[in-house]
C-alpha cells in the first residue's frame, strides 16, 4: 500500500509486455468502475498530462536506438513527474479511483531487465520521482512473446519503437514483468491475457473485487 496517507483514491495499474492488452483491458476495468458508481481517471505512462504527452512521442517513436538506456529512463522519470503532478495526484486526492495503463514497473522490467540497468538505482530514482506513491494494485497481463508481439504488430501508428528492440530483449521483459509479480505477491496479480478480451476482462474485475472490495455508490 502507498505510504501517501493523505490521497483518498485508489491507483491501480497495468503493466505487461508489447501486446499485452493493457490499454483494452484499461478501458474495461474503467467502465466497470464506473458501473459500480465510482469516479474513474483512466491514464497512462508515458504520457497522460501534456508535457508528459509530448516526452512519449520522443520514447516511443523512432529508431530503437535513438536513446542510450540511460536517457530513455531520464525521459520517463521527467514524464512521470508531470503525470504524477498534473494527472493522478489531483485525481486521487480527488477520491477518484485511476486506472494507470504502465507505472513503475515497467521502468524495472524494460530498463532493468531489459536493457540491464541497475535494479537498485531504477528504484532509487521511481522512490524520488513518486515521493513513496505505489500502486494499490498491479495487474500483470502475461502473454508468451511471440503471441505479443504479433498482436502489436497488427496495430496501426508509428509508436513501435520499443516492439522492435528484438525477440531477446522481450524475453527479458516477460520474465522481468514475472519477478516483479513473484517479489511483491501482495501487490502485484498475475493476469493470462491469452484468454478472450471478455474472459480477461471478467478475471480482472473479479481481482480487483477481491482485493480492493470497491463498494456500489
Amino acid at each position: 500500500m502507498t505510504t501517501d496517507t493523505a490521497r483518498q483514491g485508489r491507483l491501480i495499474t497495468l503493466e505487461g509486455g508489447e501486446g499485452a492488452g493493457k490499454s483494452t483491458q484499461a478501458k474495461r476495468l474503467g467502465a466497470f468502475l464506473r458501473g459500480l458508481g465510482l469516479e474513474v481517471t483512466e491514464t497512462r505512462e508515458p504520457g497522460g498530462a501534456s508535457g508528459a504527452e509530448a516526452i512519449r512521442a520522443l520514447l516511443v517513436e523512432g529508431d530503437p536506438g535513438r536513446w542510450t538506456p540511460l536517457a530513455e529512463t531520464l525521459l520517463l522519470s521527467a514524464a512521470r513527474a508531470d503525470h504524477l503532478a498534473c494527472t493522478v495526484r489531483p485525481a486521487l486526492a480527488a477520491g477518484h479511483w485511476v486506472v494507470c495503463d504502465r507505472f513503475t514497473d515497467s521502468m524495472l522490467a524494460y530498463q532493468g531487465f531489459g536493457h540491464g540497468l541497475d535494479a537498485a538505482r531504477l528504484r532509487v530514482l521511481n522512490e524520488l520521482v513518486t515521493e513513496g506513491l505505489t500502486p494499490d494494485l498491479t495487474l500483470i497481463l502475461d502473454v508468451p512473446v511471440d503471441s505479443g508481439l504479433g498482436r502489436a504488430g497488427g496495430r496501426a501508428g508509428g509508436e513501435d519503437r520499443f516492439e522492435r528492440m528484438g525477440r531477446d530483449f522481450h524475453e527479458r521483459l516477460r520474465q522481468g514483468f514475472l519477478a516483479i509479480a513473484q517479489a511483491e505477491p501482495h501487490r502485484c496479480v498475475v493476469i493470462d491475457a491469452t484468454a478472450e478480451v471478455d474472459s480477461v476482462a471478467a478475471t480482472i474485475a473479479r481481482t480487483v473485487e477481491e482485493r480492493l472490495r470497491p463498494e456500489r455508490r
